[in-house]
């Protein structure tokens, strides 16, 4: 029977093309909604970014690297310095205990008390930073003793970048392939060996590529340093407790506020160096992930 001239297959075939036709409306719609709105959001963070270095470059002088600040003018060398020990300090503390409980989380997944940790973990990601300044104050700064102080500040700042850590190498050993698990034991390696010797120099550089993107986020906090660390003029004296610290987030958080022209160039320089502090850890992370990548799969 010759169904070419069937009129129900006719119309099936309209309502197809109909379909197909409105699907791809559907889909050109989607597409341009979607490049307007990237457009938009390129756009705000071209215009950010080239206000930044626009009006920061020209900030730029040798007395920012040399002078501490006075009030609202003078240089940032107490606040670059402040910043890398506050960034330094926090990585210390942070990365062992994220790289280590990453992996017993990826090693133990099953267990309860894994299970667990992994769950902390989640919810501290999803915790306001302030909150963390918050307890910070109330636990290191007031309950302590310790006052506005650097290692409060590098204690707080740990406290929120363990989660990053610890998820990150968790992933990390999770991506290794099954059969170098199943060769190490086959040659009789116990589980430890197995994990630091074996699993983890496979995927180091992607634990290292972790670490150093949690750094990037730590160096960019203000608000739980606010809380623990408050603000100096003057370059750190060598104290660990009852000795506050400038950073240059605090710079760009207040000084644009104020209503002076050197206060704004210190903010517009401020804004600048954390920019290009972020960008080059970002940009070592990435080179080091995909440098090493391809070596992964030999």
């Amino acid at each position: 029977m010759n169904t070419s001239n069937n009129p129900l297959t006719a119309k099936q075939k309209q309502v197809s093309r109909l379909l197909y036709l409105r699907r791809r409306l559907f889909n050109a719609a989607g597409w341009a909604l979607f490049g307007l709105f990237f457009a938009l959001l390129a756009f705000a963070l071209l215009d950010i970014v080239g206000t930044v270095i626009h009006r920061g470059f020209s900030a730029l002088s040798l007395q920012l690297f040399t002078e501490p600040t006075n009030g609202v003018s003078g240089g940032l060398l107490n606040a670059i310095t402040g910043t890398l020990l506050l960034t330094l300090g926090s990585l210390i503390l942070a990365a062992p205990i994220g790289v280590f409980a990453g992996i017993y989380v990826a090693e133990y997944k099953t267990s309860p008390f894994a299970r667990g940790v992994r769950y902390l973990s989640d919810v501290m990601v999803g915790v306001p930073s302030i909150v963390f300044g918050l307890f910070g104050y109330l636990t290191m700064v007031t309950w302590l003793g310790w006052q506005f102080s650097l290692l409060a500040g590098c204690i707080t700042l740990a406290l929120m970048i363990i989660p990053y850590i610890l998820r990150t190498t968790e992933l990390a050993f999770r991506g290794v392939a099954p059969e170098l698990r199943e060769a190490a034991y086959a040659l009789g390696a116990n589980h430890s060996t197995v994990a630091m010797r074996v699993i983890m120099r496979s995927c180091r550089q992607r634990v290292l590529t972790g670490i150093l993107l949690a750094m990037a986020i730590s160096m960019g906090e203000t608000a739980p340093l606010i809380y623990t660390v408050n603000w100096s003029n003057f370059v750190w004296g060598g104290n660990l407790t009852h000795e506050p610290v400038a950073y240059l987030t605090y710079v760009v958080w207040s000084f644009i506020n104020q209503p002076f022209d050197s206060a704004h160039a210190l903010a517009y320089a401020a804004a600048l160096l954390i920019t290009l502090l972020v960008l080059l850890i970002t940009v070592t992370a990435r080179l080091i992930l995909s440098y090493f990548s391809p070596h992964q799969s030999h």
